[in-house]
This record gives C-alpha cells, sequence and structure tokens, in this order.
C-alpha cells in the first residue's frame, strides 16, 4: 500500500494492481481494440480497393497506430484513467500523488506500451511490474503514473473532535508550514482515541504532541490551554485553510463563527480563557503546598494541566 497523507492528516492509501489483474484488463481491452481494427481494416480494404500497395500499406499502418495507440490513449485522458478492461477489473490509473491523470501521462504510457507491451507481447511490462514494488511498468515511470485497485472496501475516518469555542479563530496567524505530515497523523489518531486511554497516559501524550507543534511552529505554548484542546485547535485551524484553499470559505465557517459569542461559556466581557483553577470548598482556602502541586509532564510543557 502507498501511504499518502492528506490536509486533514488522512493517510491516503493507495492499493496498487498486480500482474494478474493488469493482465486480464489489458486482455480485454485488446481484445476490443482488435476486433475494432479488424472491422475498420475490413472496411478500408474495401474502400482501398482501388489504390496502390503503397497506399494501402501507408492506410493499414495509420489505422493500426491509430485504433491501437491513439484510442487507449483518447479513452484514458476522457475517462481519467479508465478503460473498459480496468472498468471491469476495478482499476484506474492515477497520478502518483493520486490525482486524476491527464493527457501528457496516457500520451507516454500509450508511446511505452507499444515497446513493452505490444512489440515484446507484454514480457517486459511483466518483469518490470514484478520488480517494481508497486507493480508499475516502464510506461508508468516515465509517466509518474500508478495502476490502482478501486474496489476496495474502505476505511472508516473517525472525526476529529472540535475544539472549544472559546478557541475558535486563536490560531489563525500561527505558521504551521514546519510541521511534518507525521506529526499531523500522530496528532490525529490521538485526538480521535484518546478517550479511549488511560487519562494519565492521555495527558502526557497530549503534552509531548503539543510541544512538539509548538517547536515545529515557532511560537510560545499558549497560557491557560490545555494541551489536548491546543492540539484540537491547531488541527481544526489547519482543516480550514485547507478548505479555504480548495473551495473558498466554507459557508459553515460563517454559520459556526456567528455562533461562537451564544455559545461561549464565559461571559462576553471576557477576551481572554480563564486558566485552569480547581475548585475550593466554602471553608476557608489553603494555598496548595508544593508537594500536592499538580504536576506537569517531563520536559517543561507550558500547557495547563488537564482537569
Amino acid at each position: 500500500m502507498s501511504d499518502l497523507v492528506t490536509g486533514d492528516a488522512v493517510v491516503l492509501g493507495l492499493r496498487p494492481a498486480r500482474v494478474p489483474s493488469r493482465a486480464l484488463a489489458f486482455a480485454l481491452d485488446l481484445f476490443v481494440y482488435l476486433t475494432g481494427y479488424l472491422l475498420i481494416s475490413v472496411g478500408l480494404l474495401v474502400a482501398t480497393a482501388s489504390l496502390d500497395e503503397a497506399a494501402a500499406a501507408a492506410v493499414t499502418v495509420a489505422s493500426f497506430v491509430l485504433v491501437l495507440v491513439g484510442v487507449p490513449i483518447a479513452v484514458e485522458t476522457l475517462s481519467h484513467g479508465k478503460s473498459l478492461g480496468k472498468l471491469a477489473c476495478g482499476l484506474r490509473v492515477v497520478r502518483e500523488d493520486g490525482g486524476p491523470i491527464r493527457f501528457r501521462h496516457a500520451l507516454v504510457r500509450g508511446a511505452m506500451g507499444v515497446v513493452e507491451l505490444l512489440a515484446t507481447f507484454g514480457s517486459v511490462a511483466c518483469i518490470a511490474s514484478l520488480v517494481s514494488e508497486r507493480g508499475r511498468r516502464l510506461g508508468d515511470v516515465f509517466a509518474g503514473t500508478l495502476v490502482i485497485r478501486e474496489r476496495v472496501p474502505g476505511a472508516r475516518v473517525m472525526p476529529v473532535p472540535a475544539p472549544p469555542p472559546w478557541l475558535a479563530g486563536r490560531f489563525a496567524g500561527l505558521d504551521l508550514s514546519a510541521v511534518p505530515d507525521g506529526l499531523w497523523l500522530a496528532v490525529r489518531q490521538y485526538l480521535t482515541r484518546m478517550n479511549q486511554l488511560d487519562p494519565a497516559i492521555g495527558a502526557a501524550m497530549a503534552a509531548k504532541l503539543a510541544d512538539e507543534l509548538v517547536l515545529r511552529t515557532g511560537a510560545p505554548p499558549p497560557a491557560g490551554v490545555p494541551a489536548a484542546a491546543y492540539l484540537m485547535a491547531v488541527v481544526h485551524e489547519r482543516q480550514s485553510r485547507d478548505a479555504a484553499r480548495a473551495f473558498g470559505r466554507p459557508p459553515w465557517q460563517e454559520h459556526q463563527q456567528q455562533g461562537v459569542a451564544a455559545s461561549l461559556p464565559y461571559p462576553a466581557q471576557v477576551q481572554a480563557p480563564v486558566p485552569y483553577a480547581a475548585p475550593v470548598e466554602a471553608a476557608a482556602p489553603v494555598a496548595p503546598s508544593p508537594e500536592v502541586a499538580p504536576s506537569r509532564p517531563a520536559g517543561g510543557s507550558g500547557f495547563a494541566p488537564p482537569s
């Protein structure tokens, strides 16, 4: 499986197609194209009966190139990587990053296919696919494409919990360009499973991940913000930026911002979140001693301890 991390910190699993399924798809395509070529050849034979041998040979070669080379390129371009054989076998040609192919990709694959599929009866393509880790033939290597299986059970993606309303928009100016995909994936996996972890272990993991995010962004840790809430807010900020770049400002973001003031758990005049403070009894307050004060995770994390 080829692992790619999307903007939502989700692993995109591309399952490469192997030699048997690709060979079956190619055999189906070849049968369809040869059938069409034979029908066209019969028609051309009747239409060019009055021509000399050189003109008839030129028409034959042109029809061969058009049907067995040009038509597959056009089909893959218009269908974004599918053909009749690939559609029957549940396969598709995509770019290495998972996106749809274009004409240049189909052209390179078709040109290389003449050599490694038609001229050598598929032997070169089979050897290259067996040697390649992702089952790519030479045409895929030069075109930067990959044949994947589409008919696979989809994995359920757990949503990331929404951050507290009072953190909405607080990290809009944070620089997230230096955060690697592996850290995003680790943060997402923690947020989707934090309710299943032991509270102490979960708090330590949240503080460690938050410290790594602070180190990558170069911003100081926010005072009074729990580590888990900080992770939720930063992931939510990245998702909002990706959605804004792809689709413009999403409509749900406007409704969410309009409803923030009504859902704030703090008075309207409070501009900053209230730092965490443990509740005290009605009796005379007693200052906590250093022995009973809440401890912070190792590494000097600047985040507030979880409630």
